[in-house]
């Protein structure tokens, strides 16, 4: 089995030794392949069981997802309301529509019909809501004082 980083290790080397006639003592050549070479070996992550390494780069991948999405979302409603009224908004979603959203997100990412079939219902229903124009912006903004509202109260 190869060692990681044997191919940086060699690679280094080879420069040190076309070097070492001109500069570099050979100890001092050696040594610094010797420190590269355990370096490189070590960059596996920050624990020795590769399992728990896995564990660790899911979380801080699923959280930094988290984080973004939440800016994003909190762009998007900042354009248009208060902060604090964007954060309430976002605070008021109910399980269900935090599950469905999941779901649908899962559903484009996962294949290109999946993605087709999404993009295809999200254009539909955009189409839909421009064709009704105001009585759908009012709807939209309603049910979002309706999740601010629902936010706010205190208990949640």
């Amino acid at each position: 089995m190869a060692i990681p980083g044997a191919g940086l290790a060699a690679r280094i080397r080879d420069k040190l030794a076309a070097r070492r006639a001109k500069s570099i003592p050979k100890a001092t050549a050696d040594k610094i392949v010797d420190k590269i070479s355990s370096t490189a070996a070590d960059l596996n992550g920050p624990s020795p069981n590769p399992q728990t390494n896995l564990l660790i780069a899911d979380i801080a991948l699923r959280g930094g997802s988290l984080l973004v999405t939440r800016g994003i979302e909190r762009g998007l409603l900042g354009a248009k309301y208060a902060p604090h009224k964007a954060k309430s908004i976002l605070k008021g979603r109910t399980i269900g529509e935090t599950l469905l959203h999941t779901a649908v997100a899962r559903v484009a990412t996962r294949s290109v019909p999946g993605a087709m079939i999404v993009a295809g219902g999200l254009l539909a229903k955009t189409l839909y809501d421009r064709r009704r124009g105001h009585a759908a912006k009012r709807e939209g903004e309603a049910a979002l004082h309706e999740m601010a509202k629902k936010a706010d109260k205190p208990g949640l």
